[in-house]
Order: C-alpha cells, then sequence, then structure tokens
C-alpha cells in the first residue's frame, strides 16, 4: 500500500510552519491515541503513521528532503543528509522523542500536579481532629480547657531537618532534585515517584539520631483551649500551626477541635433556646400559685401558675436560655407544667375524689366537649 502524504496524514497544508505541523499533529496525535481508540482496530497502525509524518516534518533538513524528492527522500539512495534517522525505520519514527511533545497535552494536568508536589524537601503536617466533651454549664458560660494532643513535633536535636547537626539535605541524585523519574514502555511515558529519595526531591546522607531522617517525633503535648460561651455540639474549633509537625521543617497542620455537649439531667435544648419540664401537683394546676424552677446559671426563678392549668402549658423566660454564639444576644427557657394523678390514695383520699367528681361536671370543660363529640359520632353511625 503506498505511504499516505505526511501532510495529509498531519492534517496540514504544504506550505504550513512548524508550529503550524505541531499543532496537527498534537490533534492528530489525540484524536487517534490508541487508548482512546480501544474500539478501533487500526488505531495503532493510524498512531504510528502520525508520528511518522511528524518525525520528518519537524526537522528543517528532512522536511526539505521529503519536499523534494518525497517518500523516495527515505527509502535509500537520497545520501545521508536525506536518510532515515536510526530508529526509524518500517514507519515508526523517532517514537520518544516525538510523543514526548503530546505526552503533556495528554496527561499534563495529572502529571504536571505531580511533578509540581515533588522536588519539594519541607512538607506540611496533618490536619489532627481532637473530640472534646464538656457539660451544658461549660457550654453556658464558657471555659479554659487543657487538652493532652498525641501529635508529631519537630525533632529538636537536628531542628526539623532530619539531618545529624541540622545540615541541609542533599539534591537527590536519581531525579535531581524533581522527585519523580519517567521510564519508556513501548508507546507510552510513565511518570513515577523517585524511589531512592520518595518523592522528597532530596536525602539525607546523615540521618539524625533521634528522629531517623523524618525530622519530626511523637510526642504528647499539652494544650490551653478556650472555649467560648454558646458553643453546641458540632461546633468545630481551629487552632492554626497546631497540628502535625511538617516533614523536614515544613510547616505545621493544623488543630481542629469538635465539641460535643453531653446531655443534661433537667435541661433540654434547642439551639439557644432551653426546655425544662416540671411536674405540678393536680391541686396546684388547678388552683394556681406559685412554684419556684432552677435557671441554667445556677440560680432560680418563680413563675406562677394560673389556676386551671393543664399538662403541656408552657411558660417563657426571656433571656434564661444560652447565650449566642459569639453574641451578646440570649435565648428563653420554656417551662412546660406536667399535671401528675395522684397515686397510692387512702380511703379518705379516693371517698373526697369521687365527691369531687360528682360535683365538677362543669368543671372539665374539655372532656365534656369531647364526648359531646362521641355521642354526635354514634348517632350519626347510627342514623
Amino acid at each position: 500500500m503506498a505511504k499516505r502524504d505526511f501532510y495529509d496524514v498531519l492534517g496540514v497544508s504544504k506550505g504550513a510552519s512548524a508550529d503550524e505541523i505541531k499543532k496537527g499533529y498534537r490533534r492528530k496525535a489525540k484524536e487517534l491515541h490508541p487508548d482512546r481508540n480501544s474500539d478501533n482496530p487500526n488505531a495503532e497502525a493510524q498512531f504510528k503513521e502520525v508520528n511518522e509524518a511528524y518525525d520528518v516534518l519537524k526537522d528543517a533538513e528532512r522536511k526539505a528532503a521529503y519536499d523534494r524528492f518525497g517518500h523516495a527522500a527515505f527509502d535509500g539512495g537520497m545520501g545521508a543528509r536525506g536518510g532515515p534517522r536510526p530508529g526509524a525505520a518500517h514507519g515508526q519514527g523517532d517514537f520518544a522523542s516525538a510523543f514526548s511533545d503530546v505526552f503533556d497535552d495528554l496527561f499534563g494536568d495529572f502529571m504536571g500536579q505531580q511533578r509540581r508536589g515533588g522536588g519539594q524537601r519541607a512538607t506540611r503536617g496533618s490536619d489532627l481532629r481532637y473530640n472534646l466533651r464538656i457539660s451544658l454549664e461549660d457550654a453556658y458560660r464558657g471555659m479554659q480547657r487543657t487538652i493532652t494532643v498525641p501529635t508529631a513535633v519537630a525533632c529538636s536535636v537536628c531542628d526539623g531537618s532530619g539531618a545529624e547537626g541540622g545540615a541541609e539535605p542533599a539534591t537527590c541524585p536519581t531525579c535531581s532534585g524533581m522527585g519523580k523519574v519517567r521510564a519508556q514502555q513501548g508507546f507510552f511515558t510513565v511518570e513515577r515517584t523517585c524511589p531512592t529519595c520518595s518523592g522528597a526531591g532530596q536525602i539525607v546522607k546523615n540521618p539524625c539520631s533521634n528522629c531517623g531522617g523524618a525530622g519530626r517525633v511523637q510526642k504528647d503535648r499539652a494544650l490551653s483551649v478556650n472555649i467560648p460561651k454558646g458553643v453546641e455540639t458540632g461546633t468545630r474549633i481551629r487552632l492554626g500551626g497546631e497540628g502535625e509537625a511538617g516533614l523536614r521543617g515544613g510547616p505545621a497542620g493544623d488543630l481542629y477541635i469538635f465539641i460535643e455537649v453531653e446531655d443534661h439531667p433537667i435541661f433540654q435544648r434547642e439551639a439557644e433556646n432551653l426546655f425544662c419540664r416540671v411536674p405540678v401537683s393536680m391541686t396546684s394546676a388547678a388552683l394556681g400559685g406559685d412554684i419556684e424552677v432552677p435557671t441554667i446559671d445556677g440560680g432560680r426563678s418563680r413563675v406562677k401558675i394560673p389556676g386551671g392549668s393543664q399538662s403541656g402549658k408552657q411558660m417563657r423566660l426571656r433571656g434564661k436560655g444560652m447565650p449566642g454564639l459569639r453574641s451578646t444576644t440570649s435565648g428563653d427557657m420554656f417551662i412546660e407544667l406536667a399535671v401528675e394523678t395522684p397515686v397510692n390514695l387512702t380511703g379518705r383520699q379516693k371517698e373526697l375524689l369521687r365527691e369531687f367528681e360528682d360535683l365538677s361536671e362543669e368543671n372539665s370543660p374539655e372532656s365534656t366537649g369531647f364526648f359531646r363529640k362521641v355521642k354526635s359520632f354514634w348517632d350519626g353511625m347510627k342514623g
């Protein structure tokens, strides 16, 4: 089969500039790359054809020979100046050289990030999380708490450098400080983390005996933490630079403290409001009166119960709730009445209650109204 014109292969005109030829090659290489055309059995052959065409046309002398003699310039007999280069036989061209031009376009974003990530001697330390349980009273008042955090700190012997005596690490001879190495595997150029320096780009010839060359050691740290008023479960407090020390002198990570407020035996919390369920006797609910209720600040508040109060009735104490986080306002406290039915009655108490029931037909409007509706319902069913 006769070879196609190299300009046609790259999709450019014969008068195309070097930049146009390069753009045409990149476009065709992306389009015909075997990895992107797994369902096309001819993709590999077409990809080789594109590389062979670009291998000729990107070189000024070889392009001139091709423009004058066509494919015959590389079929032998045209002299060394126009002859094929080693490795270009059988239509393969100088694949490693040609493919390197399109490699960054195909994988540039990913591999570029890898390259930028390599070669850094100093690596930022990891962020740490600490879960702190506090009482509702502590959340109301705010507090100072000393916590102990197990973490990695900079080695005091080598000042975090990882080298004995604090000496500077040397550039890795394998990757020349890039932290990555490339290897040619058939049609692919594969970039891997340097096995010598593990991606750091530098090596420590004489590691510190205290930290083994890491530049940091494990140690428990005591930190004083300021817990502001009004925190609630899920509140996150960030302490910048109090996390794990960086590798070989790198900046430390951050410490994040996650707050969990314990349940309270008296108060239930909803955002900035507090709820307190207070039991009252049937007599107090019926006759009304005053009761004392506790408040979260440790004080007491007197609350007046209206006569005839039912279970579930709520009364509000303004400003007696939780303070707002980093705010000057406070929520409210809601008192919910729970009317108690008396138990373990004596004979005399039962007698009095029966007498009261006989006299209280008009004292229970809710039950009277309910049973009136029930009677009407039953009458309607009979009809």
